[in-house]
């Protein structure tokens, strides 16, 4: 039963690897895929927003088939979608084409995204917020990976189409590991009733859908325009390049450690709050105090990693069944998602309206701020969360 129990585990690890290389590792393709096609940056810009969308649209198509034709063959199917459609959209003769089919992909990761917590419950119920940490860490490492690795591939394989091509590879890897490693008892029968209802009058949900939306803008504001910050205060783009890259290595272990101590210590609030005051000092940190910018970064990196695997427990302490909890994260991801999708158009303004990169910083710190109060207002609202 423990081989088992570490084999699920794996497979779930390896599973979330797949889950966001495809569109982390795009990010510093997007000047070769330019060029490859003299398209505009608008139209290359599509190539993350389309994943990001994705992750939001398609979380309650997640909780469907989840309930429908259960997590292992749902997660099976996300995972397919991505390893095949990611190497067919690199093979694409033209820019519009290869913006087609990063729908597919972006669907394949949405719906990768929001079963990886309902899988967590279905397996580890008593061990929700490190089975959360297993996959949440993978996501980070898989993230990571690709930034890293991406351009030295097109480097050595002779293009961006080749780097996209090795790292969908890997896609369709998680996916031979995941149906090696995991396995139904007996066969899977769909309940009577197979749609989740979406919990739309819950004030508890509603405040979820606010801490993921907000943890999403200021995540994606903070790896966007942090260089570029650093930049305009005289560092060098490798100095500015570290500083990023020292945030999010930093975010992995976090991610891992956080959520296991929450398990032995039975508790989630003291957790929570000191994680979630720590990305928020960190962030601020980064915008006010340039000269200390790697404690700052240490602080944001550690609070984000850790808070991003807690708050995906979250519905797991919430909701009792697994049905339950597919429906709570098919809300708090689809709408989170499709929030967090909107922030590069609003940073984007702000610098715009104020022609300053440290604007944009205080506006991401802004929003980790006011998640501060949203995470005390969740764990006042249900104590038992923060104490299973």
């Amino acid at each position: 039963m423990k081989e088992r129990s570490t084999a699920t585990f794996v497979a779930l690890f390896l599973a979330a690897l797949a889950l966001r290389p495809e569109i982390i590792g795009v990010g510093p393709l997007i000047p070769s895929i330019e060029n490859s096609f003299g398209a505009s940056h608008a139209v290359v810009g599509l190539l993350g927003t389309i994943p990001v969308l994705c992750m939001g649209l398609f979380a309650p198509v997640a909780a469907y088939l989840a309930v429908k034709i259960g997590t292992r063959r749902a997660m099976t199917i996300g995972l397919a979608l991505i390893g095949t459609f990611g190497i067919v959209r690199a093979a694409m003769p033209s820019v519009w084409l290869v913006v087609l089919f990063t729908w597919p992909v972006g669907i394949g990761m949405g719906l990768g995204n929001a079963l990886a917590p309902i899988f967590v419950k279905e397996h580890f119920e008593d061990r929700r917020a490190t089975g959360t940490g297993i996959y949440t860490g993978g996501i980070q490492i898989g993230s990571l990976g690709a930034a890293a690795l991406a351009v030295p591939l097109a480097a050595w394989l002779g293009g961006w189409r080749w780097a996209l091509i090795v790292i969908s590879s890997f896609a369709l890897l998680s996916l031979v590991a995941w149906l090696a490693l995991t396995r139904e008892e007996r066969p899977y029968e769909a309940p009577a009733a197979a749609m989740p209802h979406l919990p739309w009058r819950s004030h508890t949900a509603w405040l979820l859908v606010a801490a993921f939306a907000l943890m999403a803008c200021g995540y994606y504001g903070l790896n966007a325009w942090l260089p570029e910050a650093y930049a305009e205060h005289g560092w060098s783009a490798g100095a500015a390049g570290l500083l990023l890259a020292m945030t999010n290595l930093t975010a992995i272990p976090s991610s891992f450690l956080f959520p296991w101590l929450s398990d032995r210590t039975g508790r989630r609030s003291p957790f929570l709050l000191g994680l979630s005051a720590c990305l928020t000092v960190g962030a601020a940190i980064l915008v006010a105090a340039p000269g200390i910018a790697y404690v700052g970064g240490l602080l944001a990196g550690i609070g984000q990693g850790g808070l991003f695997a807690l708050v995906m427990t979250l519905p797991l302490d919430f909701e009792k069944t697994p049905k339950r909890v597919a429906a709570l994260v098919a809300m708090m991801l689809g709408l989170g998602y499709t929030i967090g999708a909107t922030s590069p158009f609003v940073l984007g303004a702000v610098l715009d309206l104020t022609g300053s990169f440290d604007a944009v910083l205080w506006v991401t710190a802004a929003f980790f701020a006011v998640q501060f109060f949203v995470i005390i207002a969740l764990v006042r609202r249900h104590p038992s969360a923060a104490r299973v």
